[in-house]
Parts: C-alpha cells; structure tokens; sequence
C-alpha cells in the first residue's frame, strides 16, 4: 500500500510543478488528492466510529477492542443521546463509560460486535512525515504534515485573583480581584498563602509557578495565615475575561482571530503531536495514521488555523489501561 500511495503522491507533485496555478481538487485537502489517500480509509475505516449526540455529530472515535470499547475526545460529548454510525452505514447506540479530564479523553461502548481494533504505529513519529485523518468514508478527511514532535501542551492561563505585595520578599496577598475564585473563597488582603495542595511555599514566585499548572475549572487546596491563625480553603481556578484583570495582567491570545474554529478545549495536555492539517472541531477524537494505516496518535483538539493536536501513542495506551480500571467489568 505504501508503494502504491508513493507513486500517486510523485505523480501528483509532477503535476503541481507543471502548473503555475493549482486547481482546488488538487489542493492537499482537495478531492483529487485525497483519493490518493484510498488505500489508507481502507485499511482504517472499519475501525473508525463517528459519535453523534442528539443526532449532531460531535467526534470521530477509535476502536480499540473487538467488544466496543472506542476512545475519543470527551469535552465533545454533551449531554444527550448518544449514538455512532459504523463504516457499514449502520447507527448503534453508545454507552460512555469513563473519562480522563488531564487530556480529554472518554471510553464509549459502542453497541456493536466484531468491531476491528485500530493498530498502532511501533515506530517514532518524524517532523516532516505525512499524517493522515481518516473517517468512516472511503476517502479520509484531511491529511497533512508532522510539524513538531510529541511536548507539553500548557493550558490557557488560569487565575485564583489575588495580586502579591510587590518589591518584598513575600508571599502576602495585597489586593484581591472581584469576581474570581479568592474572593469567593473569602481571602482577604493582608492574608498569607503558606501552601499551595500541601506544598509549603515562601514567596509569591512560588505559589504563581504552582498555580500555572492547574487549568480553568479546577480547584486548588490553600493553606492560609491571617494574623495569628491558620486555615485551610478552597479556591477555584478561572480563565479571566477581557478586562478581569488589572492593567497589564491580561495574557495575550495565544493566535489572531485568523486561527478559526477551534476545539473547545485545545489546550491543557500531557504530550502531543502537533501536525498541519486542517480539522473542524468534531473531526477530532480519531486516530491519526501513517501511510501503512497505523495509528500515530489520537487526534485531540484543532488549536489554530493550521495547527491541531494529537497524543502520542504510547501516552493513549496509558490512559486506555487506566480508564479500564476505572470499570470493574473490563479491568478483569
């Protein structure tokens, strides 16, 4: 098969040198060129499922067991009836199991048998290699280009809402901002953050560090000293609005209005592959393959105009491991 995509793939680069303008089906996410891509939807596509709520389609999805276990991107499935369209043209009900809030991944049972695992890619993904995003069709939905290998994706700055008392050595709250998760968790100024989820801190560069790990949403644990008593609170953590912060404190977006549509959660992982294709939102949560039709990763967000995410391999077999063991029945 690797062959046979070769060739078609020398002769179409013939053509586009040939030529001063290109024609659209002859883009990389023309038709033309994605019928080059056949044999790799047909290698792919019995092992891919297409997740629909209330009849919306939302993701695509990887089979990875011959009971029904499928793997896809979880901040997609809202709630509703859940239901998925298999490559024979059949819709079955879903079931979702499980999921890992850190990367965005959800187990679904697929209500089907003798459903065809993906295979995962052995080898180490290379910049520059091609990376294909197949679909329940005979042709894939997009292809593209491995732009950077697997790091750490950081999420969006989130905040608690205080500000430190500055050219001090200190960790004292001076100012706390309305509206964000201090204040509503009752800090106060003058107030001093000792520890940040049991860590003992000593000044303000320490607790700011701790907290850029933590994403919007989630909750921190503050131990708190205010005059001669110690408490313990809890703090919600919030990506701020425009204007929320003080002058000079709003982060910057990370991409122009230019990105279009984005995953709702496109930041915030473990590891991921970064790759050029361009997908809408509800084209991730399934696998990206190689030319041999073997999955290199899963695809997990569209993070910019031409940038989209995907975890790497080795880190999809971990989750799927612990998400099984989240269920008595498939941990056995």
């Amino acid at each position: 098969m690797r062959a046979a995509l070769m060739l078609l793939l020398g002769f179409a680069t013939q053509i586009v040198a040939a030529q001063d303008i290109l024609p659209r089906t002859r883009f990389r996410s023309g038709e033309e060129m994605l019928r080059a891509f056949a044999p790799v939807s047909g290698a792919t596509r019995h092992s891919i499922v297409k997740f629909n709520v209330d009849g919306e389609t939302v993701a695509l999805g990887a089979i990875v067991e011959t009971n029904g276990l499928a793997l896809t991107k979880a901040s997609e499935l809202k709630k509703g009836k859940l239901t998925c369209w298999l490559a024979n043209d059949s819709e079955v009900a879903a079931e979702l199991l499980s999921v890992d809030e850190d990367d965005d991944v959800a187990l679904v049972r697929v209500q089907a048998h003798g459903l065809k695992p993906i295979q995962w890619a052995a080898d180490e993904v290379h910049v520059g290699q091609w990376a294909i995003t197949p679909g329940i069709a005979s042709t894939p939905h997009a292809v593209g280009i491995i732009s950077a290998l697997p790091r750490r994706i950081r999420p969006p700055r989130a905040f608690i809402g205080v500000r430190f008392t500055t050219n001090a050595p200190t960790h004292k709250i001076e100012a706390v901002l309305p509206g964000l998760g201090a204040e509503k968790a009752g800090l106060k100024h003058g107030d001093t953050i000792m520890a940040v989820n049991s860590t003992v801190v000593t000044n303000s560069e320490q607790v700011v560090e701790m907290l850029r790990e933590f994403r919007d949403g989630q909750t921190i644990k503050l131990r708190v000293q205010r005059a001669e008593e110690q408490f313990n609170v809890e703090v919600g953590m919030k990506v701020p609005g425009a204007g929320q912060l003080w002058s000079g404190s709003n982060p910057q977006p990370r991409f122009s209005r230019l990105r279009g549509d984005v995953s709702q959660r496109a930041e915030g992982f473990e590891q991921a592959i970064e790759h050029d294709t361009v997908l809408k939102p509800w084209l991730c949560g399934g696998p990206l393959v190689d030319l041999d039709g073997k999955a290199i990763g899963l695809n997990i967000a569209r993070a910019g105009r031409v940038t989209t995410y995907a975890l790497p391999t080795k880190l999809v077999k971990r989750i799927l491991e612990q998400l099984k063991s989240q269920n008595a029945d498939l941990s056995q």
